[in-house]
């Protein structure tokens, strides 16, 4: 059954098993990988130039000799980590401003000296690259382009290592190189190690040297630029995986993804009704979910995933879906049913990350601050994620105690150590750059990433990011077209209404402002803890100037 319909169990078909997925965790990543003297063998130079023509991109230029790539397929040396995971809070905070000062260097450097200096940096746990649509204003793609549930981390972990082996033994089987590119995507995505990113190219290059044609390297590929926020280049390695196989479930639910993140909605839509016919499960209803959700369509969105839970067998998938519907919840206001579904997703994984920290938003929006710090607390020791980061550090600044600011500064100069890494790595973060340091940042900074994003992909997070960076940067006039645009789809965000009601105020809309600052704080009263209380101050202010 497809998700358009609610006539029975859909007909899911499965992958074939293989580590070629993962779900979100807050596991560790494993250290049980290559040495430097356990190199794999490489392929030969001259057919990956080649590939990389046939397939439409760019030469790299690290890919061309064995030397390069070696250290493409190191990892942390296991004492180290050990090392690193054992720091203080303290070491740590002053590690990653010295990263972060150190980033702004990196433009010069070789990936392999960048993966270094992360090891160095992290000394608390990795960084993770964000979740699909997992709270955040910022959609980062991430989810799992085949079912969450598929594999655990250390099953991921576990499956790295063989293939690794079985490559060493057999290094011209194509479909091994493409198995371990998307196992290290995953890997980057679920356990946040961004140098697991040039390892994953390195990879999927040499199952496309093997064989330029096969669609699962070419739909790595496309879950690799996704995943790095290359939307353009995720979108064409999407349809050219998909010429050669149509039901690629990866290429499908990426092609969604490129789509989405391109603003090209309607386009969206009707790939999803496709994914949809040819391959129904998890991956590709939660995706319909989303596209609808931004469409306003919230009751679609509800019904889609309810359906994708009720299938839902594996902890993986059930921890999944149920935190999704906990976002969307959480989204509308409803944080009761919230937190039924982030409990539920804990039941099947108490280690889940996204359900935990929609957990403690949800817990900060029904007034239990104690509990979302402490939660949030927990969940950047391990995963420091643009989004807890500063939701952590608004809950200090909320509550105000002796220290908090001081501590809220640390949560945002994490914020910006997690951009110079990601960057560093190959990821676009000026999403991420222009929305954290429009409030906690350099507003210049701000508006010249929000500005260069807009010039690539116009969606309605771009131009709400946009609206938002121009009116910390005091140009309200310019940000109110773009804050209209973020709101023109329908998309039920309480922070894009927000921020158009105080940029509305600002241009003398007062009118317009009170409508969009009334309907914020009625669809989700808790959307930020100083955006939230900011909005009743504005909407205070020009009930009394009535």
């Amino acid at each position: 059954m497809s998700a358009r319909r609610n006539d029975g169990e859909p007909e899911r078909e499965r992958p074939e098993s293989g580590p070629e997925s993962g779900r979100e965790s807050g596991d560790t990543p494993s250290t049980e990988h290559l040495t430097d003297t356990e190199t794999l063998p490489e392929a030969p130079s001259e057919t990956l130039a080649e590939t990389d023509e046939e397939a439409g991109s760019e030469p790299d230029a690290e890919a061309g000799s064995a030397s390069d790539s070696e250290d493409a397929f190191a990892v942390q040396d296991t004492e180290a980590t050990e090392t690193l995971e054992a720091a203080e809070t303290d070491d740590r905070v002053a590690a990653v401003r010295r990263v972060a000062a150190a980033g702004r260097r990196w433009r010069g450097l070789q990936l392999g000296a960048c993966a270094a200096m992360l090891a160095v940096a992290l000394t608390a746990g990795a960084i993770a690259l964000g979740a699909a649509h997992d709270g955040q204003d910022t959609p980062v793609v991430a989810a799992a382009a085949v079912s969450p549930g598929l594999l655990a981390s250390a099953d991921l972990d576990q499956g790295i290592a063989s293939l690794q082996a079985h490559l060493r033994a057999q290094p011209r089987d194509f479909g091994g190189w493409a198995t371990l590119g998307l196992a290290y995507v995953e890997q980057a995505r679920t356990n946040g190690d961004p140098s697991r990113y040039p390892q994953a190219e390195q990879a999927l290059k040499r199952s496309l040297a093997l064989r330029p044609d096969n669609d699962q390297a070419l739909a790595g590929r496309a879950a690799l630029a996704a995943a790095r926020h290359d939307f353009p280049n995720a979108l064409k390695y999407a349809d050219l995986a998909l010429k050669q196989n149509p039901y690629s479930e990866r290429a499908l639910c990426s092609r969604i993804d490129a789509l989405v993140e391109l603003g090209r909605y309607e386009d969206a839509e009707r790939a999803a009704d496709t994914a949809d016919e040819r391959r129904p499960g998890v991956p590709v209803f939660t995706r319909y979910a989303y596209v609808h959700e931004l469409r306003g369509d919230v009751t679609t969105a509800r019904r889609v995933l309810d359906q994708a839970l009720s299938s839902s067998t594996s902890p993986g998938d059930i921890a999944y879906v149920a935190a999704q519907l906990g976002q969307l919840a959480w989204s509308q206001g409803d944080y009761a049913d919230a937190l039924t579904h982030y409990a539920r997703a804990l039941a099947a994984d108490e280690n889940y990350l996204p359900a935990l920290e929609g957990r403690a938003r949800a817990q900060a929006a029904s007034g239990r601050r104690a509990e979302a710090i402490e939660g949030l607390e927990n969940v950047v020791a391990r995963f420091p994620l643009p989004g807890p980061l500063v939701e952590l550090g608004e809950l200090y600044e909320a509550r105000g105690a002796e220290g908090d600011a001081a501590k809220a500064e640390d949560q945002y100069v994490l914020v910006d150590a997690w951009t110079a890494l990601a960057r560093a790595n190959g990821v676009n973060a000026d999403l991420d750059t222009a929305l954290a340091a429009a409030d906690h940042g350099d507003r210049a900074a701000a508006l010249r990433a929000a500005r260069a994003e807009w010039d690539r992909r116009q969606t309605v997070h771009t131009a709400d990011a946009l609206a938002w960076a121009l009116h910390a940067d005091g140009k309200d006039a310019e940000a109110l077209s773009y804050a209209r645009k973020a709101t023109e789809t329908g998309y039920r965000n309480a922070s894009f209404l927000y921020h158009r009601g105080v940029i509305e105020q600002a241009t003398g809309h007062a009118r317009d402002a009170r409508t969009h600052l009334s309907a914020a704080l009625k669809l989700n009263p808790g959307f930020s803890p100083l955006g939230a209380r900011e909005a009743r101050t504005a909407l205070k202010t020009l009930e009394a100037d009535k």
